[in-house]
Parts: C-alpha cells; structure tokens; sequence
C-alpha cells in the first residue's frame, strides 16, 4: 500500500525549515495565534505576554512568515514597488526617497526597489506586475503608457502613482513643475541686471527630463522680462545660452576656458552640484564670482552655503515622503477615489553672495 506525506522543504545544510506551526508548539499557542502576531494583525485582542512569548518563539527557531502565502489569504500584497532610479539623482531626491521608505514601512508596507533599465513601458509594467504589488510609485523614468497601467491595476495593483513632468491616465500624478525651477533662477538673475545668461544643460544620461524643463523656464523668463520692457529697455537684451556640461572637472575646466569668449555674466547651473564644478572652475580660470560672472544653483544643498562666496539657488518645497505615504495608503484603501493630478515643486529663489 502506498501512501503520501507531505515533505518537509529542507534548508542547504539538512536542517528543516521552520514552520508555524513548530513556533505554535514552543510558545504554546495556536497557529492562528502565531499568523496574528506575526502579520500584526489588530483586529485580535492577544495579551501583551502572549505576542512576546511567540515572537521570541519564532526569533529562537529563526522563523519568518511565507510573504506569498500572507498575500494569498489576504487576497493581496502589502509590497509597495519603487523602480530604482535610472539616472544619477542629487541629495535631495534620495533624502525625499529614504523619507519615503521610512514612512511606509510604518504604515506596513513591505517596500521593494526594482531595477527597471532598459525596459520599455509595456516591458516593465510587465515585469513589475510579475511581483503583484499592491501599489507602484514610479518616479517617472519609465513613461509608463494607459496601456501599462491598466495592465498593473488587472494584476492587483491597486494604486499606480506617478511622480513626473507629466500626468499619465490612470495614475494619480503628481507633476513636477521643472520649469518653474529654470524661470525663477533666470528672472533673478536678470533683476539682479544679468543679460546673457548660460543655462547647464548636463549631458549625463537621463537627465534631459529635468534639464530641457528648466531650459525652457529659462526662455520664459527672458521672453517675459522683454515684453515687461517694452522697446528700447534693458530687459530686452537678455540671451539665454544652452551649456552642455559633463559631471566632471576636466569639462568644466574646457567651458571655463571659453567662458570670456563667450560673453556671459551669469549662469543657471541646473543644480547646486553642477554650480559647485563650474564655479570652481571659472575661479580657476581667473574670472570672479559674482563681479564678473553670477551663478545660481537649484536644491539649496548644505554644502552650497559653504562655498566662498556662498551659493545663491533656488530651494525646492519637495512632497513630504510622510504625505506621499498615506496617498499610497489612502489609494489603496479605498480603489473608488478617482486618479487626481497636483503640482508639485513650488520654487523660490534664495540669494546669497554668488548672485
């Protein structure tokens, strides 16, 4: 007679992997007791005596509990999807990312960062859908399509949010107003009475979804400052001059090295890290900062007020990663509330001594 039983998986050494149902028998308990401790579960009233005794039953035999199995029974996960970032982003954006994380690890989620290059909407929604997370937030490196989304959302997603230059259907979107970044560091620039003005333009990779932005908010600025004018004004001879610029020392120093030939008097170096190489540069070069040329940066980093002669930029009011969590939160609680856009990025100048 023959008959089955159920095999116990084992781990690399022999040694079998742990079970619920071995924590239940140490700390005396049920298997339920030990899935409503472990998963948190709030709507059990267990003594305070009992969630430590299965806690430190489950830490002795080094148990975790199946991530899979918990989404099967609850009918989805609580993985947050987060796809890693394509290009190199400056302090203040992996300071708004750790905020970010933090935040929804107290709201219990389990949040996953998934490297996503190379991969074309379609491919990575796919791929990202593979996981069923029960949210994405995308910063927006990969566009993703209607398509892509709704693809996301038919695998148990129940929020898609966009953080980008641009709404996307379906999502919750929250925009990032780039260009108001590039318009008032120009319009500073050009009241503090600049009139050919250089704008870096950083030739890395990627980035080119903040930096055309922030050039066209430049134009902007120099085209309202000529119809404020009028004829025969000042303001009307403003130029704005795109600078392709690589991050590091020996580009700076070749466009450092024009600069005179150039003819400009002042600079909107995309961030306060591009302002930092070619300030140092052009000081190399013998041209003063701010008599003969003026710069401004953008993030208002620390170590921009550290410089000599500090860095004029423009500070940047983020989303909190706090107020981003709970729109994860909210959105996947309650799938009725329909896709809402926002701005993001309200942006003011800071002047110090390099303007």
């Amino acid at each position: 007679m023959s008959h089955s039983t159920e095999q116990t998986p084992e781990r690399p050494t022999g040694q079998a992997v742990p079970t619920s149902a071995d924590v239940a028998r140490l700390a005396g308990v049920s298997r339920a007791t030990v899935s409503y401790v472990l998963n948190n579960t709030s709507a059990v009233r267990i003594s305070e005596p009992t969630r430590r005794r299965v806690r430190e039953a489950a830490e002795e035999l080094g148990y975790v509990p199946h991530a899979a199995a918990r989404s099967l029974r609850a009918g989805h996960s609580r993985m947050v999807l987060l796809p890693s970032a394509h290009i190199p982003v400056g302090p203040l954006y992996s300071q708004f990312f750790n905020d970010l994380q933090w935040e929804l690890r107290r709201l219990d989620y389990t949040v996953v960062q998934y490297g996503s290059v190379g991969l074309k909407p379609d491919e990575a929604a796919r791929a990202w859908a593979e996981l069923r997370p029960v949210a994405v937030v995308s910063l927006g490196e990969v566009e993703l399509t209607e398509q892509a989304v709704e693809l996301l959302k038919r695998s148990g997603a129940r929020a898609v949010i966009t953080l980008g230059t641009q709404q996307v259907p379906g999502t919750h979107s929250l925009a990032m107003d780039q260009g108001r970044i590039g318009e008032v560091a120009t319009a500073h620039l050009i009241e503090s009475g600049r009139r050919r003005i250089g704008v870096v333009v950083p030739e890395e990779p990627g980035l080119g979804m903040f930096s055309r932005p922030r050039l066209e908010g430049a134009r902007r600025a120099a085209e309202s400052a000529a119809a404020e004018a009028g004829a025969g004004a000042d303001a009307a001879g403003v130029t704005v001059v795109p600078l392709p610029l690589r991050y590091d020392e020996e580009s700076a120093d070749e466009l450092a090295g024009r600069w005179r030939e150039l003819g400009l008097d002042a600079v909107f170096a995309y961030n306060d890290e591009y302002a930092m190489l070619l300030m140092r540069a052009l000081q190399d070069a013998g041209i003063s900062v701010p008599d003969e040329t003026a710069v401004v940066g953008a993030d208002d980093l620390l170590l921009g007020r550290l410089l000599r002669p500090r860095l004029s930029t423009v500070h940047i009011d983020m989303v909190l990663g706090r107020e981003l969590a709970e729109l994860v939160d909210q959105a996947v609680r309650d799938t009725d509330v329909p896709p809402r856009s926002r701005r993001l990025l309200d942006s003011r100048v800071v002047r110090r001594e390099s303007s």
